[in-house]
């Protein structure tokens, strides 16, 4: 008997050194390279088997937005394709902000290529711009428990110091456990002189990164509208569960409402990934959850996602982790140990 699986596609900061070789590795007969390859190439960039294949990995070209999203989408997009359907029922697919483009690809919103070229444009704007930055702080112990009024009580820090003159910070990305924040130089470095520092690492700013998800990122919003068309955008196959835990159906999507949110409120309001795991877990009651590769960073949030809703009774990392020991139900194809209860054989 089939499981059931929502597909969870990753965002930026995926393809790092140890994701080199990735499409190489576990994708030599991807179906849809060749195409991707084309377009990027008739882009002026390089071809995502260029960079694949490159002898060393280099932090300046693989982590640049104009490259990262489209070899991270043509990973992902991969990883898809190759999910054994013998074995899983795919009832729904998200991602987390980047990964929303990969996500609706994979559900039959845009074709393959269409998809590329969402994501590539977007990739490439978001570089070209670099308006803000991005850091991350925890709200859960090291038990993956949400700390009591940890939540409200930076939210309130945010929002005090994006009231002061020449700063702006606001909420980007809220990971559940983590809580990813945007703004401008003065709005983040407020934030790290008011804050504990913690396990060493945090807050830990996030090379590379825009402010997503603000208000910041409305030039880019207003650019990415103009050169990609509507036109691109069609029903999904499979459900769609969006960056505020709301669904986009089968058959009654409203595709001119699709494309306005993925190219403005996705862009330029906070991204909810814990709420749309939640609502998957909750209104699709999966068996499973698909992590899309490359790499296996999102493994924690979903996990700390799934917790907050106490999904299979899980209360803790302790709970995750005994459960994943003994029967798996996060499964991360970025990750060898978990990528062969996933994908099909040959």
């Amino acid at each position: 008997m089939k499981q059931t699986a929502v597909v969870i596609a990753p965002g930026r900061g995926t393809y790092n050194k140890t994701e080199l070789g990735y499409l190489a590795t576990h994708h030599t007969q991807a179906p849809h390279l060749a195409a991707f390859d084309a377009y990027r190439a008739g882009e002026g960039q390089s071809t995502i088997s260029d960079l694949d294949g490159a002898s060393r990995y280099s932090g300046q070209t693989h982590t640049s937005g104009d490259n990262a999203a489209a070899l991270i989408y043509a990973c992902a997009y991969s990883d898809f394709g190759a999910i054994d359907r013998d074995r899983f029922d795919i009832v729904g697919v998200t991602g987390n902000s980047m990964g929303w483009y990969i996500a609706l690809a994979c559900a039959g919103a845009l074709d393959p290529v269409s998809g590329m070229t969402v994501a590539n444009t977007m990739g490439r704007l978001m570089h070209e711009h670099m308006i803000g930055g991005q850091l991350i702080y925890p709200v859960v112990d090291s038990d993956w428990r949400e700390i009591p009024h940890k939540r409200q009580e930076l939210m309130a820090l945010v929002a005090e110091i994006d009231t002061q003159s020449e700063h702006q910070l606001g909420l980007s990305i809220d990971l559940g456990g983590m809580l990813l924040l945007a703004g401008d130089e003065n709005g983040l470095a407020a934030f790290e002189t008011s804050v504990p520092r913690l396990e060493g690492r945090y807050p830990m700013r996030l090379p590379g990164h825009a402010a997503f998800h603000t208000h910041l990122q409305k030039p880019v919003s207003d650019i990415g509208k103009a050169k990609l068309s509507g036109e691109l955008f069609t029903q999904p196959d499979i459900p769609l569960i969006d960056g505020r835990g709301a669904f986009w159906h089968p058959k009654a999507t409203d595709v001119d409402a699709l494309y306005d949110y993925t190219l403005g409120h996705q862009v330029t309001e906070p991204f909810d990934y814990a709420a749309a795991i939640q609502t998957a877990a909750r209104e699709l009651m999966p068996d499973v959850f698909i992590i899309l590769g490359p790499g296996s960073t999102l493994g924690g949030a979903t996990a700390q996602a799934l917790i907050k809703a106490n999904w299979r009774g899980w209360e803790s990392k302790t709970d995750f982790q005994r459960e994943a020991a003994a029967s798996p139900r996060l499964l991360s194809m970025g990750m060898p140990s978990f990528r062969g209860f996933a994908a099909r054989v040959g």
